[in-house]
């Protein structure tokens, strides 16, 4: 688990343990320890110049007011080809402020556009970071890495690790807070979603059923389900073994989504018309009942990964999206 310390340059020691999922009481003090997955960072002070890398560790920064100097252009979701998500976008607005410097992660972290922005730490709670990347980055300013593993780590890990990382911990926490209620309101309003089983299909094929791969309970798409009152059927729970964030069945055990009410995938109309002229996905509950939430590359699309910032933009969106499929179901 991660955890920050706080210590004296000299003399004894005074060590202020922060455990995720706990909020650290008072000021940080500095130096500053942060050990996670990928080593150990120490910041001498309070960061001010804040570089993000990596899918929307920029949208805790903006979230707490923070516009970072430079952050990792969107590449999927992005309509209008500026490099920024809607919610970014009109929170840079709501700041007054223009876009920071794009890094484009196209071809991988773009180390000298990291570099050229001067930052005083980098936030990558969420990332995919490589034990080379990390030492890379890690010669340019203090990373903030991820606590367990890539890709790996929620939204409220997220918001954890980046505030802290950015001395602001405790405003990180109220964020969290603040998302819960959103979540938690959402979701009283769409009590048709409670107890309902819900499945998150990433390849789904009819015309080759060799694979039908899905995230587990680890992946933070599945976690956004059980906030909003959903749980996951039985294929979903028994590949969620502790660091496995996606699973895979073939077509002879595609009876074993016979209790999924709600699935969740990409694509389009197309796909629906396959799934209900497959002889064998034909007859599941789900294509029969027409319970099938599609995603394309699109803002909303993007919300089904939930993040600090794009949760309130397109939570109730999604939700109705979620309640359609469950009247279906019934």
């Amino acid at each position: 688990m991660t955890w920050l310390r706080s210590s004296k340059a000299l003399g004894l020691a005074a060590v202020a343990t922060f455990t995720l999922g706990s909020t650290l009481a008072g000021a940080q003090e500095y130096p500053l320890e942060i050990e996670h997955a990928l080593g150990t960072t120490i910041l001498q002070e309070k960061p001010e110049r804040i570089a993000t890398v990596a899918w929307a560790n920029h949208e805790v920064p903006l979230a707490l007011g923070v516009v970072p100097v430079g952050f990792a252009a969107a590449n999927f979701g992005d309509t209008n080809g500026n490099g920024l998500l809607p919610w970014v976008e009109a929170r840079l607005e709501e700041l007054e402020v223009a876009p920071p410097a794009l890094f484009d992660e196209g071809d991988g972290i773009d180390f000298e556009a990291v570099a050229a922005s001067q930052p005083d730490v980098i936030l990558a709670a969420y990332s995919g970071l490589s034990q080379a990347d990390y030492t890379t980055l890690s010669q340019i300013a203090p990373v903030v890495g991820y606590s367990e593993g890539p890709w790996a780590t929620d939204w409220r890990d997220m918001i954890l690790l980046n505030s802290a990382g950015m001395g602001m911990a405790d405003e990180g926490q109220a964020l969290i807070e603040r998302l819960e209620r959103q979540i938690a309101d959402t979701a009283q309003a769409h009590a048709e979603l409670e107890g309902k089983t819900a499945m998150f299909v990433t390849h789904l094929d009819p015309t080759n059923l060799g694979r039908i791969s899905f995230y587990t309970d680890n992946d933070a798409r599945v976690r956004f389900f059980h906030d909003l009152g959903l749980v996951s059927p039985e294929i979903v729970q028994a590949n969620s073994a502790p660091g496995t964030f996606s699973g895979e069945i073939s077509a002879e055990l595609i009876d074993q989504l016979a209790d999924v009410d709600i699935l969740v995938t990409y694509g389009g109309q197309a796909l629906i018309e396959q799934l209900e002229a497959h002889p064998l996905t034909s007859r599941l509950p789900v294509v029969e009942n027409g319970a099938i939430v599609l995603l394309d590359n699109s803002p909303l699309g993007t919300a089904a990964n939930p993040t600090p910032m794009s949760i309130s933009w397109l939570l109730d969106d999604y939700a109705d999206l979620l309640s359609e499929a469950a009247r279906h179901a019934e």
